[in-house]
């Protein structure tokens, strides 16, 4: 947690303090490489490994977080700050959830401390593993086996795709809880009941068994340790896009260092530490009825009362790699993000309703072919069911 709680002034944008990275050998920047674990420089080649600091990823107390949270005198700033660039002189402002991108006059990486904009820093990420051309591959390849796209989709999203590295923030909570329920448990018994069918052109009745359901109540306890569940603290993508992102290798998190941000983009969290606990709440109480019903037991399971409890509630706030991009289509947006550690590619995607249409005609081309077929040779004739009168 950050304890400089000094207040910045939303009426005058601060110029923030940068972290650099020169070339040793021509001066300029130095980018990160994925995949690579080192920096490199664009123009001499220059290549400087980036040391492990040895420094354990810890679990942080979550009330003792959202307690600092509401005392936090600090004005977290709400309009964009001045960044001055060392490279070509220039001062541009940075928007008020980015702390890491580029000079958009001479395109210099610019890296600032996040605990600038937001009470909390980032402890942990997880470097970028593919690179750029891996990742448009990636996406090609999964724009092109949509179903029912339109055919110019490809051509479009090639010719006006152009991929950003940005670094996420994320949440991640561990909770034990413990949870008492009340509810019912369904045993499905059978009973023989007569039916009217029509048999060869004939109606008759024929005995058939029905399923019935007997119900008792029921109520008991169900505990479970919640460990890294996962929340995105950004809104700049829906979480529709990057929750089917998952899953990401957190087992290799390394320490925060910003030489990994060199030459990408990187957000501040915009969801708080005790908001994103709440979406986070609701992802466990999703785990939590499906414990309750397996305790429950039986054919069938009817959940009256749930109370959870949570103790022990801990958390990490840490950024993960991806490559996002858009496209317009028929004056349309599409999104999409490819993980950056894995290649998994997910967005927004346009249907060709032409195809879609072919597609319902032809189904029932086939299945007028089929029932025609049993007609013709007697076996719906057979078989049918008649209705009940």
């Amino acid at each position: 947690m950050n304890d400089d709680l000094t207040e910045i002034s939303p009426e005058i944008p601060p110029t923030l303090q940068k972290a650099t990275f020169p070339c040793a050998r021509c001066g300029a920047t130095l980018h990160f490489v994925p995949g690579e674990g080192e920096l490199e420089c664009p123009w001499c080649g220059y290549q400087s490994v980036i040391e492990d600091s040895g420094e354990r990823i810890l679990e942080y107390d979550l009330q003792e977080a959202v307690g600092a949270l509401q005392k936090a005198e600090r004005a977290e700033p709400d309009s964009e700050a001045i960044v001055h660039c060392d490279t070509c002189g220039a001062e541009f402002r940075l928007e008020v959830n980015v702390h890491s991108g580029e000079c958009p006059f001479c395109g210099s990486p610019v890296v600032t401390a996040s605990d600038q904009f937001r009470l909390f820093k980032p402890r942990s990420l997880l470097p970028f593993r593919i690179g750029r051309e891996q990742a448009r591959a990636a996406f090609q390849g999964w724009i092109g086996n949509l179903w029912f796209a339109p055919g110019a989709v490809a051509r479009y999203a090639r010719e006006e795709g152009k991929l950003t590295g940005i670094y996420l923030p994320y949440w991640t909570y561990d909770s034990q809880t413990v949870t008492r329920y009340q509810g019912e448990r369904g045993t499905t018994y059978y009973v023989r009941v007569q039916v009217p069918v029509v048999v060869n052109g004939r109606r008759t009745m024929q005995t058939r068994r029905v399923p019935r359901v007997r119900w008792r109540s029921v109520s008991g306890v169900v505990k479970r340790h919640f460990d890294d569940v996962l929340i995105g603290a950004t809104t700049t993508l829906p979480r529709a896009i990057t929750d089917r992102l998952q899953p990401w290798d957190l087992g290799n998190l390394v320490p925060y260092s910003e030489e990994y941000l060199s030459g990408f983009r990187s957000e501040v969290y915009q969801i708080k530490v005790d908001e994103g606990f709440e979406q986070a709440r609701l992802v466990m109480d999703s785990t939590i009825r499906n414990d309750v019903r397996r305790d429950i037991g039986g054919d069938h399971q009817r959940i009256t009362r749930l109370h959870t409890s949570h103790s022990q509630m801990t958390f990490k706030h840490l950024l993960l790699p991806v490559w996002a991009a858009a496209f317009r289509y028929r004056g349309k947006s599409y999104r999409f993000v490819i993980n950056g550690r894995t290649g998994k590619v997910q967005g927004e995607r346009p249907y060709s309703w032409i195809k879609i249409g072919l597609a319902i005609i032809a189904g029932l081309l086939v299945a007028a072919g089929v029932i025609w077929a049993l007609n013709e040779y007697g076996v719906l004739q057979q078989t049918s069911y008649g209705s009940f009168p």
